[in-house]
């Protein structure tokens, strides 16, 4: 009996259990998560204004995204409606005829598209957005029209007053005037009036006896040189549609409802090059429209022209591993106590979980004045000197003080790592975290976790 050892009061006990110390670090990390869901949605505050204010404003002074819907062929028709009308004096029926003009609406037989596009990033303040400017040869043919599935007569079909017209989406970016080449003649596009609202239209005027295919096959070709924003789309009108783009943007997303060729696309740190090849088969609309011009819009394709991954995105991304960073700091001062019987306060470990937290809002602030990599240097540095500068007042002891500046520094370093890659992130943040847990486990073996009693 004179050996048992005596037992710890109630209050000795939780200063000195594990278990209490684990829980208390435990719930402090699920209190710093409230500073950190605020971080993040201060960051997603940032990056909503630059697209939705500062960068839209860039890109309608400049020049909007670009979608082109043609050329189209358009051949005005009449229709017959006769009714009949009473009339009293004669006591019999007589015949009106009421003729309404409609409009046909004919698709390019051949489409052929060469686009060389001049990438550069406009500034406003701290924000950026990626433009364009696009000189574009268009060249193709119109076949003979045919009106047979609406049994039009040839002497209803007003030649005389047949136009061609383009749609874009974008009439502002436009720097070049629009000289329609065909046949022999050259038309001016000019703007015209349009109830739909996404594209606008631009329409010869009534073209020459000798540009009519009434009779044979007319070639056309168009010069176009326009500025742009973020995408750069075509609808494949043609019979037959061929787009080819060539660019000095390193980082193109290509969208829409086909993909370029795999054997003639290339992407390289200089630029991109893509071709694409749409027949009419590919398609789910039909080559002639009577009355009105459908809504195709979705059959768009082409390309974005996006940054992989903006300081917003890698801030975002960065604040994502907050916890991570979090847990580890507090698990390193843990395994600290334990084993060398230092005591520390939970206001301690508040103080340092806060001063994890302040590392975000130094990255997000920074970096709106300066590269995400002086950022990312300017505040890592000073909160590991922070962190390392309080550890040494708690633990007195150089060596613990160094522990804690090489587990941040690593740490960081690792985060951002991560972060720069894009299609290795997940391999490699696997393998790190598999390490960090390996260590963990090491060191973790020489705690007495039997040791927790009253």
């Amino acid at each position: 009996m004179e050996n048992q050892k005596p037992r710890k009061s109630f209050g000795q006990w939780i200063k000195t259990s594990i278990t209490i110390r684990m829980l208390m670090v435990g719930i402090l990390i699920l209190v710093l998560l409230i500073p950190l869901s605020y971080i993040k949605n201060l960051i997603q505050e940032r990056s909503i204004r630059q697209e939705q204010t500062v960068v839209s404003d860039i890109n309608q002074k400049w020049g909007n995204q670009v979608m082109l819907y043609g050329p189209i062929l358009k051949i005005p028709y009449q229709t017959h409606n006769i009714k009949k009308i009473w009339d009293e004096k004669t006591k019999s029926y007589t015949e009106e005829d009421i003729i309404t003009v409609r409009h046909a609406f004919f698709f390019p037989n051949l489409l052929d598209i060469k686009a060389n596009v001049t990438s550069d990033t406009l500034k406003r303040g701290i924000y950026k957005s990626p433009v364009y400017t696009s000189d574009m040869k268009i060249k193709g043919s119109f076949t003979i029209p045919s009106f047979e599935t609406q049994d039009i007569a040839q002497e209803d079909i007003l030649w005389d007053k047949s136009t061609v017209i383009l749609n874009s989406t974008n009439l502002k970016g436009i720097k070049s005037n629009l000289q329609l080449k065909l046949g022999t003649e050259n038309y001016l596009l000019q703007s015209k009036y349009s109830k739909d609202s996404y594209t606008n239209t631009l329409e010869t005027k009534f073209l020459k006896e000798n540009s009519w295919p009434k009779d044979k096959t007319v070639d056309f070709n168009l010069d176009l040189i326009i500025n742009g924003s973020n995408q750069l789309k075509f609808i494949p009108v043609g019979k037959e549609t061929n787009v080819n783009i060539t660019s000095d943007w390193a980082s193109p997303k290509f969208d829409g409802n086909y993909l370029p060729d795999p054997k003639t696309k290339s992407i390289t740190d200089k630029g991109f090059k893509a071709s694409w090849k749409v027949l009419q088969v590919n398609r789910e609309f039909e080559q002639e429209f009577f009355g009105e011009l459908p809504h195709i819009n979705s059959s768009a394709f082409g390309v974005k022209f996006i940054v992989p991954v903006d300081d917003y995105q890698k801030s975002e991304r960065t604040a994502k591993y907050g916890y991570l960073v979090i847990a580890l700091t507090f698990l390193v001062f843990f395994l600290i106590q334990t084993i060398s019987k230092i005591n520390i306060h939970p206001f301690q470990y508040l103080m340092i979980g806060l001063a994890l937290t302040m590392f975000y809002t130094l990255l997000i602030s920074i970096s709106e004045h300066s590269s995400f990599l002086y950022a990312y240097l300017i505040a890592g540095t000073s909160v590991v000197l922070l962190i390392s500068t309080y550890s040494k007042a708690i633990l007195k002891s150089f060596k613990f003080m160094a522990m804690i500046s090489t587990s941040l520094t690593a740490l960081y370093a690792f985060i951002f790592v991560i972060i720069q890659l894009e299609d290795y992130a997940l391999l490699v943040g696997s393998i790190g975290l598999f390490l960090i847990l390996g260590t963990i486990m090491m060191v973790s073996r020489k705690i007495d976790w039997g040791n927790d009693g009253v």
